[in-house]
């Protein structure tokens, strides 16, 4: 059985993280969804809630699973007991950063293989960044995230930040 690691900060997840998703589920027997907690990156939703919004766009995937880590990815490895990591790649520059990881990641744990996946071109220029600024100026970002995201970001943008963006 061949089981991956699917690491990142889904803060909110997009259309490009669920095509990742979805493509990773038919190469490997298990996909962990996992929720890294960064203390780097301020973000916008909990973890819970990042993992909340993964699972209800994911119910129909049987062999992925959603979970969350603090810490070094290669020892949350070690904890599900795999040594592979999947990463998407939009653009050349995508690939330089995650190379740089992926040589870490090994440099730490010499068993540690990272699996990269082109992201459809669809998707290509999208990333949460984005997805959250565009929200906060009032804008449409269906064809970008699910449905259920883009309210989730609706209501926290007027919660948080006192702002109409309807």
């Amino acid at each position: 059985m061949k089981k991956a690691v699917y690491p990142g900060t889904f803060d909110p997840i997009t259309n490009g993280h669920l095509d990742v998703i979805r493509r990773g589920c038919v190469i490997f027997d298990t996909l962990v969804v996992s929720v890294g907690c960064n203390p780097l990156k301020d973000a916008l939703f909990s973890v819970d809630e990042r993992m909340e919004m993964i699972r209800t766009n994911i119910r129909d995937l049987k062999n992925v699973e959603v979970d969350c880590f603090y810490g070094m990815l290669v020892d949350y490895l070690r904890k599900q007991q795999t040594n592979i990591i999947l990463r998407g790649i939009r653009t050349v520059s995508d690939f330089e950063y995650e190379f740089q990881r992926a040589l870490t990641n090994r440099a730490l744990n010499k068993e540690v293989e990272t699996v990269f996946v082109m992201t459809s071109e669809h998707y290509s220029f999208l990333n949460s960044t984005l997805v959250k600024e565009a929200v906060s100026l009032g804008g449409d970002v269906s064809q970008f995230v699910p449905a259920n995201v883009e309210k989730r970001l609706r209501e926290k943008f007027n919660h948080v930040y006192g702002k109409n963006v309807e």
